[in-house]
């Protein structure tokens, strides 16, 4: 179901379904903002990987996170806003911990593991692998190998997709993710060899459509290899 009516329908619930995330009411709460986020928490309940709503309800955490921080001293302001970071990083943390003691929880998992992976790449890695493995589709390996690409690791991005990856369960993305990871890794045979994997899908007409992508991603970075 789309996020709009889904929000919707969770509204006119009379009694919230959750307590993840849980509002710490002000003055200036309006009733329709509060219906909002207990519908984005009752959504979390239903579906802890709806990656939509976990985004919405961590910009509502987020916010009242770094407002709680406020400072009204300018000379405080670099400080200030080091501490807003931290608090809304924190209150991230606190919801995507909740969720992810939910054993079909994979994407609060892939979220404790973007904010960890400057801190502690063991743990966060670690998580990206615990996530894979409670996601038969492949959607949480995507997701994991992508935090690691955009984090500058395709290398560790390549080991996880390689030693997570079935091409004939998986959706066709993870491979995609896997090449490219292997391309960014100057691994040019790895990231033929698993494009050829990439025919052990059963859904060949997803294949069909990346294919030409990965096609001439390769054959762009030989040509860079061989200098012409």
């Amino acid at each position: 179901m789309a996020l709009m009516p889904r929000l919707r329908q969770l509204m006119r619930r009379n009694h919230s379904a959750s307590t993840i995330g849980t509002r710490r009411p002000t003055k200036g709460d309006r009733r329709g903002d509060t219906l909002h986020e207990d519908a984005l928490r009752a959504m979390l309940v239903d579906d802890p990987n709806n990656i939509r709503a976990f985004q919405a309800l961590s910009e509502v955490v987020r916010r009242r996170a770094a407002d709680s921080t406020h400072n009204e001293d300018p000379l405080a302001a670099e400080v200030a806003d080091h501490e807003k970071q931290r608090a809304a990083d924190l209150a991230v943390w606190a919801l995507a911990e909740e969720l992810a003691g939910n054993p079909r929880a994979w994407y609060p998992l892939v979220e404790l593991a973007r904010l960890s992976l400057d801190d502690d790449p063991e743990a966060a890695i670690r998580r990206l692998a615990t996530a894979a493995d409670r996601d038969p589709s492949g959607e949480a390996l995507v997701e994991a190998i992508s935090t690691l690409r955009d984090a500058g690791q395709p290398v560790e991005g390549l080991g996880l997709g390689v030693g997570h990856w079935r091409a004939k369960e998986h959706t066709p993305e993870v491979g995609r993710q896997v090449v490219l990871a292997a391309l960014e890794a100057d691994r040019l045979f790895d990231a033929r060899h698993h494009l050829d994997s990439l025919s052990y899908s059963p859904d060949k007409r997803a294949v069909a459509k990346i294919r030409p992508e990965l096609e001439k991603a390769i054959a762009q970075a030989e040509q860079k290899l061989s200098g012409t």
